[in-house]
């Protein structure tokens, strides 16, 4: 009987509905008591138990996967990236890597223009400060007389410059890749340098991905860029941002804040001094949440896991 190590805390909490499923196509489930994500000590205390994995930002580094091979056959990603995975060692092991590609496109583009509106309009500073008992007009600005700045023009990217299309911002972006003229033309987006981005953005939005060319993209010389009264957005990964880089450039002034829903340490640890500033949001790494895409991706993660195997996929009754 295979055996899965069973770690996606999303679908750990709903694992009565899962089990069953699971045991139809012959599958025997280690679950392991799951906070945040496994690390690297402890999966390696599973290594060699386990046919396939159902996991989230499990640490399965080269040395993990070595440990695990050859009984490891496929890990089936709950979710989108795949940055916690060495996808290269998984390749040379032959250990199948499977994901659910652009399941939060929709939220996170929601939790961008969230953001925007929240930061343009002052909303939570005048709401904090009307429960204290201040009546204050706090000044704010709409959306059309700002410039957005999208780093990472993909699926994600490209949704949120269509939301702020349709608020009549300015558009600036900048990717790695050719942008389709067809997209450019339907939105207006400028297509231009990371440092000219930042030197001219109101708002600046990660969507990229996080590989050996994003990690600590923002970091202290392109903090520097931008402008004093910028918002710096990130739903894409923690580590693009050099986040005690990002801290000294908010306690300067060097940007006016930033809204954070990933972090290079998750949880955010407890003395975080982003935890104290009035200017900067905070989210538990939550901008995909919504009860539609979860169900989509948990089917998914099944789906993959299943024929990762070799079994064909018979499919569900969903709720």
């Amino acid at each position: 009987m295979p055996t899965i190590l069973f770690s996606a805390p999303y679908m750990l909490s709903s694992l009565a509905r899962f089990r069953p499923v699971l045991e139809r196509y012959g599958l025997d489930l280690i679950t392991p008591e799951v906070h945040e994500r496994l690390e690297e000590a402890e999966l390696l205390k599973y290594a060699g138990q386990f046919d396939g994995a159902i996991c989230g930002d499990d640490r399965y580094s080269a040395r993990v996967l070595a440990a695990c091979a050859p009984r490891l056959k496929v890990i089936s990603k709950w979710g989108t990236g795949v940055d916690s995975i060495d996808s290269a060692a998984c390749e040379r092991l032959g250990v199948k890597l499977c994901r659910t590609p652009n399941a939060f496109t929709l939220p996170v583009a929601d939790s961008v223009m969230g953001y925007l509106l929240d930061f343009a309009r002052r909303l939570t500073w005048m709401d904090r400060a009307m429960k204290t008992g201040v009546w204050e007009k706090i000044p704010g600005k709409a959306l059309h007389e700002c410039t957005l700045g999208v780093i990472g023009v993909g699926t994600i990217g490209k949704t949120v410059i269509r939301r702020a299309h349709a608020f009549g911002m300015k558009l600036l972006g900048n990717d790695i890749v050719e942008i389709d003229h067809f997209f450019i033309a339907e939105t207006g987006v400028e297509m231009t340098t990371l440092d000219d981005l930042l030197a001219r953005a109101d708002f600046v939005s990660l969507n990229c991905d996080l590989n050996p060319t994003s990690r600590h993209l923002i970091n202290a010389r392109t903090l520097s860029l931008m402008r004093p009264n910028a918002i710096l957005v990130n739903t894409a990964r923690g580590s693009i941002v050099d986040e005690k880089a990002l801290v000294a450039a908010l306690k300067a002034g060097t940007i006016g804040g930033a809204a954070l829903d990933l972090f290079e340490i998750e949880p955010l640890p407890a003395d975080s001094p982003l935890k104290q500033m009035d200017n900067v949001m905070l989210a538990p790494h939550n901008a995909n949440s919504s009860p539609a895409a979860w169900e989509q991706v948990h089917w998914n993660t099944i789906k993959n896991l299943v024929e990762g195997l070799g079994m064909p996929f018979q499919g569900v009754e969903q709720d």
